[in-house]
């Protein structure tokens, strides 16, 4: 079973950057889509960007050309690096994998279900 585990979120300015991590273990890259969530305040959680087996990657609207995903496979690590922040990228972001059974959620092709706990993005104007 996959274990997820974010880190790297912070409070930072609007226009500044800022690079989250998931350390995941029980997942095969080539397997797996892997995926960041996020959840603002009083809102429900939205697709950020996922990274299919293949390597493809795929952005909401709202972070397409500010954000990237990428992975480390020695490492087992996904990334997701913000960069322009705006005050409404602030959010809980969620690291996510697919296949799991948890909170099933079908987003860009994929379905995931095996989530980690989350780190805090605070973009402040």
């Amino acid at each position: 079973e996959a274990q997820l585990e974010e880190s790297g979120g912070d409070l930072v300015q609007v226009g500044g950057s800022l690079r989250v991590s998931c350390a995941a273990s029980g997942v095969t890259w080539s397997n797996y889509c892997m995926g960041w969530f996020r959840q603002a305040p009083g809102k429900g959680r939205e697709g950020v960007a996922i990274i299919h087996s293949d390597g493809s990657t795929s952005y909401a609207d709202s972070v397409k050309g500010r954000f990237t995903i990428s992975q480390d496979n020695p490492k087992n690590t996904l990334y997701l690096q913000m960069n322009m922040l705006k005050p409404e990228d602030t959010a809980m972001y969620y690291c996510a994998a697919d296949r799991g059974p948890y909170d099933r959620t079908w987003y860009r092709g994929c379905t995931f279900g095996f989530w980690g706990q989350g780190t805090r993005v605070t973009v402040s104007s």
